[in-house]
């Protein structure tokens, strides 16, 4: 039976400090999913020891070279942990896996299904002998049912969800341009890491937690499934704009620049026409009476209000948008929102470490105010195996301080 640690035995040697300072989070971990979980914990102060294949380690590694030579998804998704290569399968690795999981808070893991099992890390062998050990599966479809062993990449997993069917413009579907099925499994993971970590406070027991990307994807297809299930048909395609409000969408000026507008209620639609189109009569037209009539209407509606964006440069139109009250955007490319004036101003921007020298970052989005720590410090990126000798040589300190501390205590 495992002994629980204290937070200072599972300190990093750096000597973080946060909210989960202390608590020490063991990850068998690979691409997208896990990773950003474990990101998100590290990022709040845990210690997280991230288990890699030696030689080659996560395969994120080798996703790209932009980063001055390291995978972009790496340096995003692993800044903050340890990384031990073991190779889990060998006698010696196998044990040096279950020392660490001795030692473990949380147990992280999105591998085959079934491999963590027969590892002998599965949620069912250690739930007698690490009763305060949270354990979280990350996996595409689930422990059961006819799709549990299938491969589940994001771009497949947005099209079982139905993700393709109502992204990208009438003629063509479209995937998100981000690994959205990953991610928000990997949010779903760090909630469910979280919640599970309170309720160990009050009953202290630890819990299983399982994640499947298709399931996490669904809630977020929410809306989607209830209009096309009680509405008869699926949100259409539209591009940029919006499949259920009108007018909503990108707007080039005569100058070249893209504003994205949206409009929410009927006060806003009075103002817009008044105010931004200066066409009061739509008010009177039978066509845009409401949202459903304006949707209904939208090709009407958009080439209206094209023709006047065509007509202004980007400040008039702004200009005219800021006196009716419209919310809008500029459509930024990934450079321009580098340098976006909020987030400078906000001071959200941040350097860090990695093999390759400093780089920047944003720090994480959720700001605790009032922390004595002061703000979040990004720590580095690390290399492959970088820690192997510390997190071992950690590990054995740790076993005989427990042998110590078990001579000392009379047995029952």
């Amino acid at each position: 039976m495992s002994e629980p640690h204290s937070p200072e035995d599972g300190l990093a040697p750096d000597g973080t400090t946060g909210p989960l300072a202390g608590l020490v989070v063991v990850s068998l971990e690979q691409a997208v999913a896990a990773p950003f979980a474990t990101r998100q914990l590290a990022d709040l102060g845990a210690r997280v020891i991230k288990i890699e294949r030696p030689g080659s380690g996560d395969l994120a590694r080798g996703y790209d070279r932009t980063v001055h030579g390291m995978s972009s998804h790496f340096v995003w998704l692993n800044r903050g942990k340890e990384s031990v290569q073991i190779d889990v399968r060998s006698p010696e690795g196998n044990r040096q896996l279950r020392d660490l999981v001795d030692r473990a808070d949380v147990l992280v893991q999105n591998l085959a299904p079934g491999a963590a099992a027969r590892l002998g890390i599965g949620h069912t062998a250690l739930a007698l002998s690490h009763p305060r050990l949270i354990t979280c599966d990350i996996s595409g479809y689930g422990s059961s049912g006819s799709y549990r062993d299938r491969k589940a990449y994001d771009l497949l997993v947005q099209s079982e969800a139905g993700l393709l069917s109502i992204t990208g413009t009438p003629d063509t579907p479209s995937k998100v341009g981000l690994s959205i099925a990953d991610i928000c499994a990997g949010m779903y993971a760090y909630s469910g890491i979280l919640t599970a970590l309170l309720k160990r406070t009050r009953t202290g027991r630890g819990s299983q937690i399982e994640v499947s990307m298709l399931e996490a994807l669904g809630e977020w297809m929410g809306y989607a499934e209830y209009y096309t299930r009680y509405g008869g048909t699926a949100p259409a395609r539209t591009g940029a704009g919006h499949a259920t409000i009108a007018p909503y969408g990108p707007f080039v000026t005569r100058d070249g620049q893209t504003i994205v507008l949206g409009l929410q209620n009927e006060r806003e639609w009075a103002s817009f026409c008044e105010t931004v189109l200066r066409r009061k009569d739509l008010l009177d037209d039978s066509r845009f009476t409401g949202n459903a009539d304006r949707v209904a209407h939208r090709a009407e509606l958009d080439g209206l209000v094209r023709e006047m964006a065509a007509s202004l440069s980007g400040k008039e139109l702004v200009n005219r948008l800021e006196e009716a009250r419209i919310a809008y955007a500029r459509q930024r490319g990934i450079r321009e929102f580098s340098d976006h004036p909020q987030l400078r101003e906000r001071g959200r921007w941040a350097s860090f470490d990695s093999p390759v020298g400093p780089l920047t970052g944003l720090i994480p989005p959720v700001t605790l105010h009032g922390e004595a720590d002061g703000p979040a410090r990004l720590r580095p990126v690390p290399a492959l195996g970088e820690h192997t000798e510390a997190v071992l040589s950690w590990l054995s300190a740790s076993r005989a301080g427990t042998r110590e501390e078990g001579a000392r205590c009379p047995q029952n």
